[in-house]
């Protein structure tokens, strides 16, 4: 395999460190956390006690102060076990996010180190009955009221709905003035005339709670906006474009994961007098997707490089998300072949990993969405 450079030994280092926090304290309650639908709070404390959550905050903020690929580190390497619970990434690589670029010197003090050590979890508000990929469709609306902002609407496929402290809201501060109108907007679960809905039922990360969020008269204060008044939707295509980097970086980690315990089983599993490794066809496949996990790999690499640098664009952002989520749909479709219909038992790991892997076509911006992105690029 090609040797990934963009990583010191520093990074390896933090990369042993959460292998042994997800095999001693997330592997071992995965299951019962599926069954619950949800994940225990101490384990995210425990997690912000190893340093794990909003690690590229600045340690002003309660963070490490690190750069974006320890957040990769942590992500990549819970898509290689297979964990799907905690809602992590939600909480560090994307809700804290719009603290951190965006938010007030009070925000950052106020809410960042709390997030740092998973006192506080955080959930991102975008999506909507009718506006899911289309962000300017909002009907979530925030009117201003001497200083405060009066909330009303409400919010679907909200990961960490059930858990989350606060949540980052989209809203339309000026509902006539479409994207223009858009403002974001930390609403804390304690106020009145908030309320969750019910823990959604899901195909797959059945461990990852995820939610309706109800807005009913909920006010404000005025300092709870981040930016200015009708740059939410600016705010969010800048930070859309690391969203989208850390849903491929877990991609490519679950693939790798995947085909890593799928060769392990081809080759104890016996069918007609051989094990299934021995079969050309198992040879040829595994071949075949282990190179393009391998390919991809190096461009999400990039990408992560860029990131750090501060150069990743929209376009690139997208490609990495659209291949790297189709390829673990591929992966997990063909790898759980193998396994006969031991494969089609949730005992084993890879039903788990085949009904977790298709939302990567949907979640963060479909892969319908994604390719017209890169195609405005392609033909401008």
């Amino acid at each position: 395999m090609i040797p990934r450079y963009i990583y010191t030994e520093e990074h390896e280092q933090f990369r042993d460190s959460v292998k042994k926090f997800i095999a001693a304290e997330v592997t071992p309650y995965h299951r019962q956390w599926e069954k619950d639908g949800k994940v225990s709070r101490e384990v995210w404390l425990k997690a912000g006690a190893n340093g794990f959550l909003c690690s590229n905050a600045p340690e002003e903020y309660g963070g490490a102060g690190v750069d974006f690929k320890y957040n990769a580190i942590f992500t990549e390497e819970l898509g290689r076990a297979g964990i799907t619970g905690p809602g992590f990434g939600v909480h560090s690589d994307m809700a804290a996010a719009y603290i951190l670029n965006f938010g007030s010197e009070e925000q950052k003090k106020q809410w960042l180190p709390k997030m740092a050590s998973g006192e506080v979890i955080a959930a991102l508000g975008l999506t909507e009955p009718g506006a899911g990929s289309d962000l300017k469709a909002i009907r979530t609306t925030a009117i201003r009221d001497g200083e405060d902002y009066v909330i009303n609407g409400q919010k679907v496929y909200i990961s960490n709905g059930q858990l989350c402290d606060i949540v980052i809201l989209a809203c339309k501060t000026d509902p006539a003035a479409g994207a223009k109108g858009m403002t974001f907007i930390i609403v804390e679960t304690t106020r009145k005339g908030f309320e969750r809905g019910r823990n959604l039922e899901k195909l797959g990360l059945k461990a990852q709670d995820t939610s309706e969020l109800f807005f009913t008269d909920v006010r404000v204060p005025v300092t709870n906006r981040i930016g200015a008044e009708g740059k939410g939707f600016a705010i969010a295509m800048h930070n859309l474009a690391e969203e989208r980097l850390s849903i491929a970086v877990s991609a490519i980690g679950a693939c790798e994961g995947i085909l890593e315990y799928t060769v392990a089983y081809t080759k104890e599993r016996k069918v007609f007098g051989q094990t299934v490794s021995d079969f050309q066809n198992t040879k040829f496949k595994i071949a075949e997707l282990a190179a393009q996990t391998q390919a991809l790999r190096v461009f999400v690499d990039r990408c992560v490089e860029l990131a750090v640098e501060k150069k990743l664009d929209s376009t690139e952002a997208a490609m990495a998300k659209m291949l790297a989520g189709e390829l673990q749909c591929k992966v997990a479709d063909e790898c759980l072949q193998f396994y006969g219909g031991y494969g089609y038992m949730m005992e084993y790991q890879i039903a788990h990993a085949y009904l977790d892997a298709r939302i990567r076509k949907i979640a963060g911006g479909s892969s319908e969405v994604m390719r017209d992105i890169i195609s405005r690029k392609v033909f401008a």
